[in-house]
């Protein structure tokens, strides 16, 4: 499989996917879902050239014809690539590290926050500074992960039911540790009724807007909504849909197994300033630090609106643990299947 990168669709720039792809890859070890021979990317004109010596025209209208359900058809291309490629396999464990809170009932409506605290490493064959710190990708969701887990550990009132906090190792290399976690959950994926995911919350101010895709599928949704309200958050749809960031983070490995999840990320409305200046904070990070060595702490970041996201998840997490039932998906959800055969090997 070749990968098309697109700046557009994917919502970032080439130096990314090279910063991201051209290292050791780590795979599961005895992985089901592992099938394919080989995989590359290559940039949107080397692509190019490839359809047109397979005589197939051009490349964005053969992608736009491909997004049509039901239109995409395999062909073969009369192109041939002859390569060598060396490969060298060293077997490591890389941990995922699972905390938990007891609730007053064991079983049924139990609630996972996640977050990821990998990052790209070192690079040794980069000049300079060559260390990938992941400050706000992902050290900001690691720091609400552990602020809730102490919240929730020392609160007063037990939580309804038992509330687990997991950070998970390999996002960046493919959502691996989440992966495995919802191989291999805490408890039965029929018993968890909701994962909430925080991933790269910038310290920039305190948000007036979230983008919470997904927690449209669930019917969990009104109490979703009520509560944004509460906290003076506008629930924005998403900026950039056709990059598919509800399928880039690790909720989406718990979604997979049925476990209705979503990820809390903040929009681009922040107070004391217009939607413009949000976007172009975002636009900045993108361009200048996001899978960068650049991405570390400042000491003029201001945390306050990752306390206001971190509160408002707990106060979801807190409700959805008192759920008098499990939170479904939406009837014709892609991951309702999944969430229903996970149900019936529970009975």
């Amino acid at each position: 499989m070749l990968i098309i990168h697109r700046e557009d669709l994917a919502s970032y720039g080439w130096d990314v996917v090279r910063n991201s792809q051209a290292v050791e890859k780590s795979y599961l070890e005895r992985d089901p879902s592992a099938t394919l021979r080989a995989a590359a990317w290559i940039q949107h004109d080397v692509a190019q050239k490839l359809f047109t010596m397979a005589g197939l025209g051009d490349l964005d209208k053969g992608i736009a014809r491909a997004g049509v359900a039901g239109a995409f058809h395999a062909v073969e291309l009369p192109v041939r690539l002859h390569a060598h490629v060396e490969s060298r396999v060293r077997r490591y464990v890389s941990a995922n590290v699972v905390g938990k809170v007891a609730g007053v009932a064991e079983g049924g409506n139990a609630v996972l926050y996640t977050a990821h605290y990998d990052h790209l490493g070192i690079d040794p064959d980069m000049k300079g500074d060559n260390i990938f710190n992941g400050a706000a990708d992902n050290g900001t969701g690691c720091g609400i992960v552990m602020e809730l887990a102490r919240a929730f550990a020392q609160s007063p009132v037990k939580p309804p039911h038992d509330v687990y906090f997991a950070s998970v190792t390999a996002e960046e290399q493919g959502l691996l540790g989440s992966q495995f976690l919802g191989m291999h959950p805490p408890v039965p994926a029929s018993q968890m009724g909701l994962d909430l995911n925080y991933d790269m919350l910038l310290p920039i101010g305190i948000p007036r807007s979230a983008n919470l895709t997904g927690a449209e599928r669930i019917d969990f949704s009104p109490t979703v909504k009520r509560v944004a309200k509460a906290f003076d958050l506008e629930l924005l749809p998403d900026p950039s849909p056709m990059a598919g960031h509800y399928y880039r983070s690790d909720h989406f490995s718990l979604a997979r197994v049925g476990i209705p999840a979503f990820s809390v990320d903040q929009g681009d409305l922040f107070a004391e300033h217009d939607l413009a200046w949000g976007e172009a904070q975002m636009a900045d990070y993108e361009t200048h630090h996001y899978h960068q060595p650049s991405d570390e702490y400042k000491a003029d970041w201001d945390f306050r609106g990752n306390a206001k996201l971190a509160r408002f998840g707990f106060v979801l997490g807190w409700l959805a643990s008192e759920q008098a039932k499990p939170i479904e998906w939406l009837p014709g959800d892609e991951f309702e299947a999944a969430r229903k055969a996970s149900e019936r090997g529970r009975d």
